[in-house]
């Protein structure tokens, strides 16, 4: 049973690995099962053994980064609900570099925006319960709707994600966390080489 689980899960690997290559070669409409079967050197009827089609295949993708993003976030989030840590983006930003390459198929909207629209709500959804939980634990009320607030976070994030994965930019993770909490605590008005404060008009 070791051996075949062992055996599963390699096949698995292999389709993913080649499946995500083909797509950021050629685009997800124009991947065919049998190219992907092929650069997996692997035959039809095993892919069809663990994936319907490859719809779910990338499905199939998107939960594992998903899983793994909730596994490496879930420790950290304790401290984020006190106050604005940081570490939870700088995890993102290190899983995003070791997994480039799904990422980059994610974050481009491959197979018609499926996948980056369930990325993009599951990181909403944590944010929008993060912002209010914080809220609640610090006495405060939040100004702008936790939906809308979280939203708007997200998409800052998976723009520069993106940006940052397909630029070839040489920023590590811990710098552009730094970039973007410096962004979060002192706001766009401050990012811009202004004050802190927004100047009185008369």
């Amino acid at each position: 049973m070791a051996s075949e689980d062992r055996r599963s899960r390699r096949t698995r690997r292999l389709l993913r690995e080649a499946f995500v290559a083909l797509i950021l070669e050629r685009g997800y409409s124009a991947v065919r099962v049998e190219e992907i079967t092929e650069r997996a050197d692997l035959g039809r009827a095993t892919f069809y053994t663990h994936f319907a089609d490859k719809d779910a295949l990338l499905d199939s993708v998107v939960s594992e980064l998903i899983d793994e993003m909730h596994l490496r976030l879930q420790p950290l989030m304790a401290d984020s609900v006190k106050a604005f840590t940081g570490k939870p983006v700088l995890e993102l930003f290190r899983l995003a570099a070791h997994e480039r390459e799904a990422y980059r198929v994610v974050l481009r909207g491959e197979g018609d925006g499926r996948a980056l629209r369930r990325f993009t709500e599951d990181r909403a959804s944590a944010a929008a319960r993060i912002f209010t939980e914080r809220a609640a634990a610090q006495g405060v009320t939040l100004r702008v709707d936790a939906d809308i607030l979280a939203r708007a976070w997200v998409g800052e994030l998976v723009a520069t994600l993106t940006w940052w994965l397909e630029s070839g930019s040489t920023l590590t993770p811990e710098q552009i966390t730094g970039e973007l909490v410096n962004l979060s605590l002192r706001g766009r008005y401050w990012a811009s080489g202004f004050d802190d404060e927004l100047p009185v008009r008369g």
